[in-house]
């Protein structure tokens, strides 16, 4: 009768851990997936999906350009615009890509044909990080700028270098759309 005892027990705890599962695991929506509309559904437009709800062939397409995107206060004493184009930088990097030095050739043609134009070369990060370690970054990115446009021929004593590190976002966002739009080196054109 004991061994009869236990084995009933046993049952017992196995269909109670069933039940519990099953009770305890209700299966989620997958993403995308549609559930049926009540007569309170039907009137309010769908909302936008959270970015981690998106399917991921939209989480590849490529954010527009910054300058159609909201964008954060200007600098004080900066413009939004510039005749010069910012150049970008890979994450936690301070080194021109091909693409920036594309960019910073154009530059530097404007720059030749606009002998008394003084600019200041801003360094900026996206947010990740510390204060401190973001102003050196910045910094790096700021000389880096300057020492490639010295290189190329414009004259260093029109150039000032200044870091603002993560201080002055030009796109605002917590993703890469935002971030790699931030980590750059801005111009600052005075004395045209």
């Amino acid at each position: 009768m004991n061994r009869e005892r236990q084995t009933a027990w046993m049952l017992v705890l196995i269909l109670a851990a069933a039940v519990a599962t099953a009770i305890g695991c209700t299966k989620e929506p997958e993403v995308g997936t549609t559930t049926p509309a009540g007569p309170t559904q039907v009137a309010a437009p769908p909302a936008p999906a959270a970015p981690a709800q998106r399917p991921a062939e939209t989480a590849v397409t490529p954010p527009p350009a910054p300058r159609e995107t909201t964008l954060a206060p200007a600098a004080p004493g900066g413009a939004a615009t510039s005749p010069l184009k910012d150049v970008f930088f890979e994450y936690d990097k301070a080194l021109l890509t091909e693409e920036a030095k594309g960019a910073l050739n154009e530059d530097v043609a404007w720059l030749k044909a606009n002998p008394r134009a003084q600019i200041t070369v801003e360094g900026h990060c996206d947010e990740r990080g510390t204060s401190e370690y973001n102003l050196g970054l910045g910094d790096r990115r700021a000389k880096a700028v300057r020492e490639y446009l010295v290189a190329a021929g414009v004259d260093g004593g029109r150039i000032r270098t200044i870091s603002y590190g993560k201080e002055r976002p030009f796109v605002l966002g917590h993703d890469e759309s935002a971030w790699r739009f931030n980590r750059r080196g801005h111009f600052v054109v005075a004395g045209q």
